[in-house]
């Protein structure tokens, strides 16, 4: 039984401390939409995706003004296209008219995103793997709503290194093609070592080949419901702490799990996942970073930011565990920087570099997430940045990514501006010393001895 407190609790944290459902994902698969022909192709995934989710956005919005719960975005994620796609593309021209198709469709049905322009290469990549990642500079800089993303490496397989060298080649590509948005196309496109098959979060959702026929993800978020917590408890012990945070998400990701359930119910597509994460926006107070302050550091990167984000992230989970029995996808602490004030006056201050975003990603959700940096910056740079960052979830076996934007034609000191939820971002230096002769080495880097489990 819901109480009264519990009702004035929840509201209180909507309206005030702005809790929200980040998005509803529905995840279709599009296997079934292989085909020789390409215009075969394209009409299938057409007309399945729209026979599954023509009723995804109203629902969503029936659900917000029901329950009095904001729900940012509705969004769709697919079968990886690089597999959807094998019998028919002959050429990356041939993927990136794919990406159309998904661009006109999300906008038919009205999602703000759509994730899935995807391969999954960790171990090796096949010729069709490989033309899927040409395209994506071309499918990006021609479509508004596609997010693509790239597994390249894993516990088990080790890291795809020829994968991780062309993806440095690509990004700079990606960035060149939509320079006069910033280069904007980068902050749709991420790269991942252990991603999972549920994320509902974009750029990186994808319906993994695994998952049901379709199926409804949530991604839930609420940094200032946390922060706010935590200003009650200021100068308490960590146990105190630990307590009210733990308490916090468990608060937090029943109201995600109850628009799941409805989604769910209403839309008659299975509940998958809830995905509790500290998501933030660049709207102040909704900052992961001032959760650090709250807990004790001047500014992130501070002394002490790698432990107390630690810290945080494990409680977040454990709370999160203790409210659904389908916590899955990402679920903890996300850092982006242009996404969150307190990073970007972190970066401002001098208190925050790339090197220390790194160290902070080992204890994270994720990793190195919408950073700007200078857009002269080489593509082996790039390359040799994700394979640090690959090289941390590989070995720790947990889900590390790298979403960076060289912005073209801007520098240290400079700020690009991204607009909506992806906000803005001071661009960052980057090691300027060469990786030259390590990057451009072929084959991959062996899996860790720890993954040999069975």
């Amino acid at each position: 039984m819901i109480t009264r407190r519990e009702v004035l609790e929840t509201n209180e944290m909507i309206q005030k401390e702005n809790l929200d459902v980040r998005t509803i994902t529905m995840g279709i698969s599009l296997l079934d939409c292989m085909d020789a022909s390409l215009d075969e192709c394209r009409k299938k995934i057409h007309d399945k995706i729209y026979s599954k989710a023509k009723n995804l956005v109203k629902t969503g919005k029936d659900i917000e003004r029901e329950f009095g719960i904001p729900i940012v975005n509705k969004r769709i994620s697919v079968t990886p296209i690089a597999i959807v796609g094998s019998a028919c593309c002959k050429s990356p021209e041939d993927y990136a008219a794919i990406a159309k198709t998904l661009d006109d469709v999300a906008k038919e049905v009205g999602v703000n995103f759509i994730g899935g322009y995807s391969a999954l290469v960790s171990k090796g990549s096949t010729p069709y793997d490989e033309m899927l990642m040409k395209s994506i500079p071309l499918a990006l800089s021609t479509t508004d709503m596609v997010c693509s993303s790239i597994n390249l490496g894993s516990t088990k397989t080790g890291i795809n290194m020829d994968a991780v060298r062309l993806m440095g080649d690509i990004i700079k590509e990606t960035a060149e093609l939509t320079k006069e948005q910033d280069s904007l196309g980068c902050a749709k496109l991420v790269v991942f070592c252990n991603a999972p098959d549920d994320n509902p979060f974009m750029a990186g959702a994808f319906h993994g080949v695994t998952e049901g026929d379709c199926v409804i993800n949530v991604g839930v978020s609420g940094p200032g419901v946390v922060k706010t917590a935590l200003e009650k408890v200021r100068g308490e012990s960590f146990e105190v702490l630990c307590e009210t945070i733990k308490k916090t998400a468990f608060k937090v990701t029943r109201v995600g799990q109850l628009v799941a359930k409805e989604a769910s119910q209403r839309l008659g597509v299975p509940f998958g996942i809830i995905d509790l994460s500290l998501a933030p926006t660049p709207a102040i107070g909704d900052s992961v970073a001032d959760i650090l302050c709250e807990i004790g550091l001047e500014y992130a990167g501070a002394p002490g930011t790698t432990a107390a984000l630690a810290l945080l992230n494990d409680q977040v989970k454990k709370g999160g565990v203790m409210a659904s029995s389908y916590v899955g996808g990402l679920s903890g602490a996300f850092i982006p920087v242009s996404e969150d004030q307190g990073m970007i006056n972190a970066v401002e201050a001098g208190a925050l570099s790339l090197e220390k975003l790194e160290a902070m990603t080992c204890v994270c959700s994720v990793g190195l997430d919408m950073i700007a940096i200078p857009g002269d910056t080489k593509a082996t740079t790039i390359s040799g940045i994700i394979a640090d960052e690959l090289a941390i979830g590989m070995v720790n076996q947990k889900t590390t990514a790298v979403r960076i934007i060289p912005v073209i034609g801007k520098g240290v000191g400079e700020t690009v501006e991204f607009g909506g939820l992806l906000g803005h971002a001071p661009i960052m230096p980057v090691n300027s010393f060469s990786c030259d002769n390590f990057v451009n080495r072929t084959g991959r880097i062996p899996a860790p001895i720890h993954s040999f489990k069975n």
